[in-house]
């Protein structure tokens, strides 16, 4: 290949793997590095395919090599190659690439050697969606965690001291020092019970019920705070997302910030794919919709008309007729802002310029439909 095709193809390489944590073809290597790194360790499959596994493991190898290659050269023109070397991407993609080599260099037989390739998986662990509302959540809630954390530790330890106490005489090979004790203690705790070390007398029985309780305290209280942080994060997100959604509706563009943001912790959003029916006619209805993208349809008695975004329907529901008088279906992939009776009772009180907006819109409407 003459230098004038090289040069383009390794252009768009540098702009893909720099720009991205990970590429279609990195997921690739991943997936088939660890799948032949397995297939290693699988003595029949290897004797018959070793040819295979080895030149694929070291098509996969060359292929990080490269691509941390590439990133440093490209970083490097940036000024930012220190950055991004000391980086958890940086020393991810470093390890990836060089830990291996290293391992055979320093006379480590190649199939343990090998092994080391199932780091790679780590190439994958910045793609993983929600691993940055995990990271946060660890660090909002790393005081109570901790706190957690050393309440676990003082019950291992005390638990391993009684025991130690009391089993000594009795289990002298189970129970003959605090670590053995500990191994006990940590087993309980976490209620895996292997059932390889049992206390025997009745006050190490009672020692041991009370770690197992405490054991479930404890994991309780670390899954209630991650739980906790986890659904403020996702309150935290949606109302980011929601806000976004509110502010680009026409409808709601000459509200100020303290009005949108009581719209958007009303507003619940919905995503529709084409031809769904959103309103039945003659059914009751309790909800009112605005279109933040998309289309739809409402079906009268003599026409059809399409409403796009910025429009709302549904308000005669909440304006006194109870009753639909229209169906109306998406015509395209459609996302809606729905308000809830309570919440548009509650939202026309706190926003009396909004309310007669749409009592306008909605007798402005009743009227064509005369």
């Amino acid at each position: 290949m003459s230098r004038r095709l090289v040069l383009p193809v390794l252009a768009d390489f540098v702009s893909a793997t720099a720009g991205r944590n990970m590429t279609a073809v990195a997921y690739i290597a991943v997936i088939l590095g660890v799948a032949m790194m397995v297939l290693l360790t699988t003595a029949p499959a290897y004797d018959a395919t070793h040819h295979w596994v080895n030149a694929l493991l070291w098509l996969c190898l060359a292929y990080f090599v490269f691509e941390w290659l590439v990133r440093l050269r490209h970083l490097g023109r940036q000024g930012r190659l220190w950055f991004y070397a000391l980086s958890g991407a940086g020393l991810v993609d470093a390890t990836g690439a060089l830990a291996v080599p290293l391992a055979l260099v320093c006379g480590v037989e190649p199939k343990t050697a090998w092994l080391l390739s199932i780091l790679w998986v780590l190439k994958v662990v910045p793609g993983i969606p929600g691993l940055r509302q995990l990271r946060r959540v660890l660090v909002l809630e790393s005081g109570p965690l901790l706190s957690v954390l050393v309440i676990f530790l003082m019950v291992v330890f005390l638990a391993s001291v009684a025991e130690y106490y009391l089993e000594r005489d009795v289990q002298p090979q189970t129970f003959g020092s605090v670590p053995a004790a500990l191994w006990w203690a940590v087993v309980t705790l976490t209620t895996t019970g292997y059932g390889d070390v049992v206390p025997i007398t009745p006050l190490g029985r009672i020692v041991a019920a009370l770690v197992m309780i405490s054991g479930l305290g404890v994991f309780g209280l670390w899954t209630g705070i991650l739980a906790t942080g986890f659904a403020a994060e996702t309150r935290r997100d949606n109302f980011l997302k929601t806000w976004e959604t509110v502010s680009k509706v026409p409808f709601f563009a000459n509200l100020g910030p303290g009005a949108i943001a009581d719209v958007t912790q009303m507003l619940r959003t919905m995503d529709l794919p084409p031809r769904t029916m959103i309103i039945r006619k003659g059914t009751r209805g309790d909800c009112m919709y605005f279109i933040a993208a998309g289309e739809v349809e409402v079906d009268l008695r003599d026409k059809k008309v399409k409403l796009d975004e910025g429009a709302f329907f549904g308000e005669m529901a909440l304006l006194g007729n109870a009753v639909r008088g229209a169906d109306v279906a998406t015509t395209k992939v459609t996302r809606l802002l729905v308000l809830d009776l309570v919440d548009f009772r509650l939202l026309m009180a706190r926003h009396p310029d909004l309310a007669q907006t749409i009592d306008a819109e909605a007798k402005r409407r009743e009227l064509e439909n005369r």
